[in-house]
């Protein structure tokens, strides 16, 4: 079975309680659950990890790259200036995507840039946590 990493950046783990109306008022563990169910439904194992350090974050990849098939990333806030979490998804040999809760380029001009965008296969954002779901959909097919 592929299996994929799920990562989520700073300050996603207060998904339901911060900006209900941009990010919804699921918890981050019944979100968490769905994407488990719904990795499951496609085949697939997934591991869920979540760190408002940037060095977490750039820590699990590197620890998972040959673990895993595939990456999904929500890197929060770090999507829009971190070359650092960059060079570490450049550096992967598997396919990432990343995601967003919400459409980052409706919102402040400065979440429009995404600087890890170019080193992944792909980006899904504006669909709340069905972002992750069809993010999961788009990198099946290539695991």
């Amino acid at each position: 079975m592929k299996k994929v990493l799920i990562l989520h950046g700073p300050n996603i783990n207060l998904v339901g309680e911060r900006e209900p109306g941009i990010y919804g008022k699921e918890s981050f563990a019944d979100i968490n659950h769905e994407i488990e169910q719904w990795a499951q439904e496609l085949g697939l194992s997934c591991e869920i990890y979540q760190s408002n350090s940037e060095g977490g974050l750039i820590d699990k990849l590197q620890e998972m790259r040959t673990e895993c098939d595939g990456v999904v990333i929500n890197a929060g806030a770090y999507t829009h200036y971190s070359y650092a979490l960059r060079d570490a998804i450049a550096s992967l040999v598997i396919p990432c995507v990343e995601v967003h809760f919400s459409n980052i380029h409706g919102r402040d001009e400065f979440r429009s840039k995404s600087v890890i965008a170019p080193v992944c296969v792909g980006q899904v954002s504006g669909f709340g946590k069905y972002s992750y779901r069809l993010a999961m959909l788009g990198l099946k097919p290539l695991l």
